[in-house]
């Protein structure tokens, strides 16, 4: 059974910055792909960040340049590090994760959050103007 768990999410203003945690159990090997996604009232879910198997990380044009996806293969983590942060990135982020190979912007579709193996429990964002 695949398990994710996040954290660190919370209240900031506008500009602020706030890095996100996932810890993931569950799988027998590294042969995973994880991302994060994020909800924001009234919105449909919508990929944010994404780290392929081959490390290359993908992110949603909002975010680009301003967040940054990192993997620790070793403490089974996925991180977001969110910088200048505004309203409009306030939202419930999701951390899942699916087994196999992963590659280009894939795992940011609607598609992929379809075939995901779980997700965690999501933590809260909000940012203040």
């Amino acid at each position: 059974q695949v398990q994710l768990v996040e954290s660190g999410g919370g209240s900031v203003q506008a500009g602020g910055s706030l890095r996100l945690s996932c810890v993931v159990s569950g799988y027998n090997d590294n042969n995973y792909c994880m991302g994060w996604f994020r909800q924001a009232p009234g919105k449909e879910r919508e990929g944010v960040a994404t780290v392929n198997t081959d490390g290359t990380t993908a992110y949603a044009d909002s975010v680009n340049g301003r967040f940054t996806v990192s993997e620790d293969k070793a403490k089974n983590t996925l991180y977001l590090q969110m910088s200048n942060l505004t309203p409009e990135d306030g939202g419930t982020y999701s951390c899942a994760a699916v087994m196999g190979q992963c590659s280009g912007g894939y795992l940011l579709s609607y598609t992929a959050q379809l075939g995901m193996d779980a997700w965690g429990q999501g933590t809260l964002v909000t940012v203040s103007s």
